[in-house]
């Protein structure tokens, strides 16, 4: 099933106002960027030192859900667009994408749920069902992202809009002047040093991926006094997590992480207990007080920014990619 019915790429390159725009950063926030950029009718190229799947985003579990956001006015838009956007395309099976029941557990009374104005038919969790400690839970059915799938979906779905690829490093906004028209920063931690931020940090993550004998239910547990904990089964595997390290940029899997990991996980659902380890990784999720979506000044061209999204990447990138388009000025305004 096709979600979109691509245009013809040079009737997009003539279309009026368009603009040739570079996105640096091929994660899921660049990749959802370019995507929607091209769909306005801009010449896009996303230039990027690594794929997709070598980013923070090929570790993240993917369940939609503002894990460690920060503040933003736009955040209950970005998360209601997202999730309707994630819910449309989870009609084509080729993205990888599920509608999922699962509960989140709450440990603390005063816990925010915000988040639920945007899920139709979330409840209160049974008691009797949620972990000891626990003093209440909701049960939501959300999208479940399955990103190997997803990402080379979204890839792929660019390349047919007619978006470039370019594997390039760039050491400064700079570097594309006279290539571009505007630059959108979406390059997760590199992003500060590209505009100078020094208000970006890195969240280290770690996640083991379990084979998954056919369990859908997922489950996270972010205040469990042992530590951050989730279960997320996907398609092929289940993804248990995890840790919230800020300040850590080491990005490799700690073997005693991952123990205390399956740990928490079993405890958690027991049915994990002897399931085979498929695969292990760590990552950086980029984090600010604030998301950073604005435009930025003082540059030799325009220049957007979009990251700072902490640990809710996936789970905000349809509604920042469609903010980010609002925000490319008109052709001839600087």
């Amino acid at each position: 099933m096709a979600i979109h019915s691509p245009a013809r790429h040079d009737d997009r390159e003539n279309a009026p106002g368009h603009r040739r725009i570079a996105v640096i950063g091929a994660g899921v926030m660049g990749l959802s960027i370019a995507h929607d950029l091209r769909l306005h009718g801009h010449t896009v190229t996303v230039v990027a030192d690594r794929p997709a799947a070598d980013s923070v985003s090929g570790v993240a579990a993917a369940i939609w859900f503002p894990y460690r956001s920060g503040a933003s006015p736009l955040l209950a838009s970005w998360l209601q667009r997202s999730k309707e956007r994630f819910e449309h395309l989870a009609a084509d099976p080729a993205t990888g994408i599920d509608l999922r029941a699962g509960t989140v557990v709450e440990r603390d009374e005063h816990a925010d749920r915000s988040w639920t104005a945007a899920v139709v038919g979330h409840r209160e969790a049974e008691a009797a069902k949620l972990p000891p400690g626990a003093v209440a839970g909701v049960r939501a059915t959300v999208p479940v992202i399955a990103m190997p799938y997803y990402l080379s979906w979204l890839h792929r779905r660019c390349t047919e809009l007619g978006v470039r690829f370019a594997r390039r490093t760039i050491s400064s906004v700079g570097d594309l002047d006279g290539e571009a028209d505007l630059v959108v920063v979406a390059a997760g931690m590199r992003s500060g040093a590209l505009l100078d931020d020094h208000t970006l940090y890195p969240i280290r993550g770690q996640i083991v991926r379990l084979a998954n004998p056919g369990l859908t239910e997922w489950i996270t547990d972010d205040d469990n006094p042992a530590g951050v904990t989730y279960v997320v089964p996907r398609r092929d595997d289940i993804v248990c997590g995890g840790v919230a390290e800020v300040g850590s940029y080491d990005t490799e899997p700690d073997p005693e992480t991952e123990r205390a990991i399956l740990e928490r996980a079993t405890s958690l659902i027991p049915a994990l207990k002897g399931l085979p380890v498929l695969s292990r990784a760590a990552g950086l999720r980029p984090a600010r007080d604030t998301v950073r979506l604005e435009r930025v000044e003082g540059h030799p061209l325009p220049v957007i920014a979009c990251y700072g999204h902490g640990g809710a990447g996936v789970t905000l990138s349809w509604g920042c990619a469609e903010t980010v388009c609002d925000l490319v000025p008109a052709q001839g305004v600087a």
